[in-house]
């Protein structure tokens, strides 16, 4: 299959072709998604790229990507998408409600030349509602969800979780696993459909088990106060000697008690656990104990052990952790240390086959394995 020749057959979703129209932020990482597990992703890029992009040698939400350019608002613009749109299993746009339809080039028109398209949306607010139109970015997404008032320390502001929360989870993985369920659904029935894919669905989703607990009286709204949100002692993060960070998650009673015995806390505070009125005197034990040693010293005193506490890592240390290094969960390729395409498969595997496309790089091949003359710069429409 073409498909499969062009992207080097690596990944269960091999022979799907997937056309992303570039944007910024949740929609280039689902696309990139999509092409780790084989699909043969196509981003149309415009000229001039984002006003937000970074370098696109260094860009790695597009590798495992083939770029062309296309204009548009150019006269034949609309015209070489919807051929892409033809030959395509899914597309993905980014834009505001009603630009990819002023653009020529929304779910009517591409469903119109490919009834078995699977048009996926991707936006903060969504296709509707009263915001829909508004500009914005993850922060305001996830603060409107309740979800970024989860997070951090009860006397600051709440804590930025990068756009990790909002774009990425609540973004990017839900159009993926909506794609993907509608791609399903048309390979049995044949007709593709509309995917509205919203930051402020997605995260909202997330909080299910929250709203649960909420519910059921084991949870309390505000932050800093709970099991799972820095409220608790033993889960949390400590400074230690040296100004590193160690993170615990001790919440069984086996993990609790192996936690304290390594701590050299043991015997002092085994009914602490589920005694809250004892919290903030665990919190300063512990405190204080980190700070007598380094991270690295501490690294090695839990080194083994099940109670469950890690070392704290930056970006830059993370890909040299022993477990991590050995399960290659970072690769090195073209000269840039990534994280490695994820899950993993053991009929199909994954692989960093490529380097971030180059916009318009692709163009002729596109052209070739799609067969679409018209899309090569000398061939207009």
């Amino acid at each position: 299959m073409t498909a499969a020749r062009a992207t080097g057959g690596h990944g269960p979703l091999t022979g799907v072709r997937v056309v992303e129209l570039a944007g910024i932020g949740p929609g280039p990482f689902a696309a990139m998604l999509l092409a780790d597990l084989g699909a043969d992703v196509v981003r149309v890029d415009r000229p001039g790229g984002s006003a937000l992009g970074i370098d696109p040698g260094r860009d790695i939400t597009n590798r495992n990507k083939r770029s062309v350019v296309v204009d548009l608002k150019s006269p034949d613009g609309a015209a070489r998408v919807l051929d892409l749109a033809e030959r395509a299993d899914i597309l993905i746009e980014g834009y505001r409600p009603g630009v990819a339809e002023r653009l020529g080039v929304g779910p009517g028109d591409c469903l119109a030349r490919n009834p078995r398209l699977v048009y996926g949306r991707m936006t903060g607010w969504g296709q509707d509602g009263p915001l829909a139109p508004r500009a914005g970015h993850d922060i305001a997404y996830i603060a409107v969800t309740g979800t970024l008032g989860l997070i951090g320390r009860p006397d600051e502001p709440p804590a930025v979780p990068a756009n990790l929360l909002g774009d990425y989870a609540g973004g990017s993985l839900y159009l993926v696993v909506g794609v993907l369920a509608a791609l399903h659904h048309a390979r049995g029935t044949g007709t593709g459909q509309v995917v509205d894919a919203a930051i402020v669905d997605g995260t909202a989703h997330l909080s299910a088990m929250i709203h649960g607990m909420l519910a059921a009286g084991a949870w309390q709204d505000r932050r800093g106060a709970n099991l799972l949100d820095g409220g608790c002692p033993y889960y949390g993060t400590y400074e230690t000697a040296d100004g590193g960070h160690m993170a615990v998650g001790a919440l069984e009673p086996q993990f609790y008690d192996e936690f304290l015995t390594l701590l050299g806390l043991d015997g002092q505070y085994a009914d602490a656990r589920t005694d809250v009125t004892r919290w903030g005197e665990l919190r300063e034990a512990v405190a204080a104990r980190f700070k007598s040693r380094t991270r690295d010293e501490w690294t090695a005193v839990f080194d083994g052990s099940d109670a469950c506490v890690a070392p704290v890592l930056s970006l830059r240390e993370a890909p040299h952790h022993p477990h991590l290094a050995a399960r290659a969960t970072f690769a090195d390729h073209a000269g840039l240390t990534q994280p490695a395409p994820a899950p993993r498969f053991s009929a199909t595997p994954t692989a960093v086959r490529t380097a971030p496309a180059l916009p318009g790089a692709d163009t002729a091949d596109v052209a070739r394995d799609w067969d679409l003359p018209a899309l090569r710069p000398e061939n207009p429409q």
